[in-house]
């Protein structure tokens, strides 16, 4: 039914246009087709005319040959008469011819502009009929994007009921979430109540126990005072010190007690030890247990431990190797200075053995989907942890090589990751401005802090958590309160955190070009650093300190690395051979003898001053 009405209205619409046009052209020309037609009658007429005056001239000669005599005055007379005639009709015969011409070139040029006309309207038709092939063409194309539209719509309507019935079970989920953290803080807390409860019972049996056992020696002892013996001036008398029995809390009726020469002496029985005594041994004994590390047995540990403070101001670049196939992000030497681990874009964490002055490949700890951001080794070297660019941290062992554990939850970039103190729980910080920590025992995240910007380093203490972030600021948060206990604004964005040995320093690296150590104790700044043609070359240039934390070592963008002295707080070293592209982290061997660093090529550098 469209297409019909479509098609009468553009016939119509020619139909217009034809007598529009015959009403233009013959307004304009029926004047001169009249004239034209006027002219060809009096043509005729004329015609007509001669003719007669012909036949009129034959006859009046004819009358004059027959009488030429009588008739001779009136013969001059219209001989002139006629000449005249003739003359005049042969002006208005010649001007007629005129005329006609005129008119007949008029003519051809209205047949030219008629066919002119003609072939304008032919164009006109071709291109009306190509607009009507377009527009049907666009009609059919608006139907089908109004199917698509509908189609759309529906679509949409599906995903909007999806995401509605998804929202109604996430609000469900939430609440049950909510209910079973309830529950399992309940629990926990009926738990702990119920171990405190034992612990209470198990302490009150034992001081029983250790009453009951002093009651009884005390009885034996004075049992033993009562008896009369004979003693003779050399013999050795029985003498139980009151310092053994406090040093070992009870004595052993089968002990041998120790036998010391002089007179006889009446000696009273000794005082009972305090009751709490056991109790004050079980209570040390436990806080030992938690004040040392269930990896302090491992070798690497004793090497930390015992790293000498000695350290060593790189002057030359011991070897210069390809660490990945690409771009090297992180580097970090293993506690007891041992092992080097280097992780790169191409999702591979690289472990090199240090053997006199060079690095030995040892393995490689696969598992990542992304690129690796940062490392960190475990305080007694058993373990490694890496962050991510696919929005997880991963676990290895380092003697087997075995990916342990898989942390996700994140929902960007994880650009640091560090273990607490006590080796059981890490945080780890992100691009979607969030800090979460971890617990490695339940393998589950414990508490998730936004932060307000995206997180690039982390550095740890007992209790703190101290982060640099994209807003140009360092935070500091309390664990236990999961709360911003201090906040200290830079001039440019922070990159790089580090510690010192004591943890008083605060080390920062920024892109505005410095480097700062600032005082946790007065959380100010207390030193600067800059160099001329130092500049950080990336968001997340790592900088560290020596293991004694009297120098400072920073990668510059133009592959230098720049070494100051914190006591005098001037440039000590420069040393500009070895890379050649910006240095991206740099680590301190925890013995003070290397120094590592990685750059954005593939290359990583051993610094010593062998």
């Amino acid at each position: 039914m469209a297409g019909r009405g479509v098609g009468c209205l553009w016939k119509r619409h020619v139909v217009e246009q034809l007598k529009q046009r015959d009403r233009v052209q013959r307004q304009a020309f029926e004047e001169i087709i009249h004239q034209y037609n006027r002219l060809l009658e009096r043509s005729d007429l004329q015609v007509v005319f001669s003719e007669r005056l012909q036949t009129d001239k034959y006859e009046h000669q004819n009358r004059h040959d027959l009488s030429p005599g009588v008739d001779g005055g009136r013969s001059d007379s219209l001989q002139q008469e006629m000449a005249q005639m003739r003359i005049r009709h042969q002006e208005e015969l010649t001007e007629l011819h005129k005329k006609r011409g005129e008119l007949a070139q008029n003519v051809i040029e209205l047949n030219n502009q008629i066919q002119q006309k003609d072939k304008e309207i032919q164009s006109n038709e071709a291109k009306m009929l190509e607009y009507q092939q377009q527009i049907s063409r666009l009609e059919g194309e608006c139907r089908e994007l109004r199917n698509s539209l509908a189609d759309l719509e529906r679509a949409n309507q599906t995903l909007r009921d999806e995401y509605d019935a998804l929202q109604i079970t996430f609000s469900a989920l939430e609440e049950k979430l909510r209910k079973t953290t309830e529950d399992n803080q309940e629990l926990v807390t009926r738990w702990m109540a119920e171990k405190a409860q034992e612990a209470n019972r198990l302490n009150a049996e034992n001081e029983k126990d250790t009453r009951r056992r002093q009651a009884k020696l005390q009885k034996e002892l004075a049992d033993a005072a009562k008896e009369p013996l004979p003693i003779d001036q050399d013999d050795d008398i029985e003498v139980l010190t009151e310092d053994a029995g406090k040093a070992t809390g009870e004595t052993s009726p089968s002990r041998q007690p120790s036998r010391t020469p002089s007179k006889r002496v009446s000696q009273p029985p000794p005082p009972p030890p305090p009751p709490g005594g056991l109790l004050d041994s079980i209570t040390n004994i436990f806080g030992r247990r938690r004040s040392v590390n269930s990896f302090s047995s491992s070798p690497e540990a004793a090497e930390a431990q015992s790293a000498c403070a000695d350290v060593r101001v790189p002057s030359t670049a011991l070897h210069i190797f390809d660490a990945h196939d690409g771009e090297v992000n992180a580097v970090r030497f293993s506690p007891g200075s041992r092992l080097l681990a280097t992780g790169g874009m191409d999702r591979r964490v690289k472990l090199w053995e240090v053997v006199s002055g060079r690095c030995e490949a040892k393995g490689a700890l696969t598992g990542s989907n992304a690129g690796i951001t940062s490392i960190e080794f475990d305080s007694a070297g058993t373990y490694l942890l890496a962050a991510s660019n696919d929005f997880a941290s991963r676990i290895w062992t380092v003697d087997d090589f075995r990916l342990r554990h898989t942390l996700t939850g994140h929902s960007g970039k994880v650009l640091s990751a560090r273990f607490l103190l006590d080796n059981t729980r890490i945080v780890s910080g992100s691009y979607d401005r969030t800090l979460k920590l971890w617990d490695l025992r339940s393998k589950v995240c414990m508490k998730t802090v936004f932060a307000g910007s995206s997180c690039n380093d982390i550095v740890c203490t007992e209790q703190c958590v101290m982060s640099g972030h994209f807003d140009k600021k360092v935070r500091f948060w309390d664990i236990r309160a999961e709360s911003i206990v201090h906040e200290l604004e830079l001039l440019g964005r922070v990159t790089s955190l580090d510690l010192n040995h004591d943890r008083t320093d605060l080390l920062t690296c920024s892109r505005d070009d410095l480097v700062k150590i600032i005082d946790l104790r007065s959380n100010a700044v207390r030193q600067t650093f800059n160099a001329q043609g130092f500049k950080c070359g990336s968001d997340f240039t790592r900088v560290t300190f020596s293991p004694d934390g009297s120098y400072v070592a920073a990668g510059s963008a133009d592959g230098v690395l720049y070494i100051w002295n914190v006591l005098t707080g001037k440039l000590d070293k420069t040393l500009d051979k070895g890379h050649s592209s910006a240095i991206n982290s740099v680590s301190w061997s925890p013995s003070g003898a290397y120094v590592a660093s990685v750059e954005k090529g593939s290359k990583a550098v051993l610094w010593s001053d062998m």
